[in-house]
């Protein structure tokens, strides 16, 4: 089947959120939702536009609207979950929704109602401006982005021959323990896959204690199943969505502007007394 429009995917994604016990990250919801609708790999790695598949896109917008609507809610890690309304409600009439939220004040100050597929987000423009940067400089970017998140003795090695290897570096977790972490860095439009990560891992073995594979693309099941395959070394994989919103949230390139709404209120009373 086709990747379902977002408002039909309101009541899949709410019971993927159910499903996964009230909290989930946005991978964890992409996962449930394709398994319980049987996308198949084709349907979930069709692209809307530059690296962004179809099925993140539309489920981005059906988040949006179940926030609005009061049923799930995010924190700042990212993680979304269910509200106490939200854990309540196991069906949701979609028209009732769009009517709701259609009717809010946040969607009445100059927000699109509807989701435009031509428009591209932030999301998209970030991700093709840094899909476009030379290799050299995605490395380091993807330097800058661990040294951020609090990772020690960053370096980019990139050298040849190092089986996809393109950098090291330490996590320390509470202070007192340190994790070796090899990286790899990929500019990738499309989705990677299954041997892509096998390749990675056959190259950092013995040599790391983690390992870490950022693209500018997505990653299929296969892959993420791989990466996380009982009995091999787990690899922790970081999709071009995950990787702007990192990008803003760590402002890296990125500045976010506050913009405060007016909001008029009349004083009734006073016209009564004039």
């Amino acid at each position: 089947m086709p990747v379902p429009k977002y408002d039909e995917l309101f009541e899949p994604l709410l019971k993927a959120m159910h499903q996964l016990g009230g909290s989930a990250s946005i991978t964890e919801q992409e996962d449930t939702v394709a398994s319980n609708l049987r996308l198949t790999e084709k349907e979930i790695a069709e692209i809307h536009r530059g690296t962004r598949t179809k099925l993140s896109y539309r489920l981005a917008w059906a988040r949006n609207y179940l926030k609005r609507f009061g049923l799930i809610e995010n924190s700042t890690r990212g993680v979304w979950s269910l509200t106490p309304e939200g854990s309540k409600r196991k069906a949701l009439d979609k028209e009732e929704v769009k009517r709701v939220v259609t009717a809010m004040k946040n969607a009445q100050s100059g927000e699109r109602e509807e989701p435009e597929e031509s428009l591209p987000t932030w999301e998209d423009k970030l991700l093709e401006i840094v899909r476009k940067v030379p290799p050299d400089a995605f490395e380091r970017l993807c330097q800058r982005l661990l040294r951020e998140s609090g990772f020690i003795h960053v370096e980019v090695t990139g050298r040849s021959g190092d089986g996809g290897i393109d950098g090291k570096g330490v996590v320390r977790i509470g202070g007192l323990l340190s994790f070796h972490v090899k990286f790899q860095s990929k500019r990738y439009k499309g989705s990677v896959g299954a041997s892509v990560v096998r390749d990675f891992r056959g190259a950092m073995d013995g040599r790391a204690d983690k390992g870490l594979l950022i693209t500018t693309g997505s990653f299929t099941r296969e892959a993420r199943a791989e990466a996380q395959r009982d009995g091999a070394r787990p690899i922790d994989l970081v999709d071009g969505e995950e990787l702007v919103e990192k990008l803003k949230q760590l402002r890296i390139g990125v500045e976010v502007q506050q913009k405060v709404v007016e909001e008029v209120v009349i004083r009734e009373d006073y016209f009564k007394t004039i």
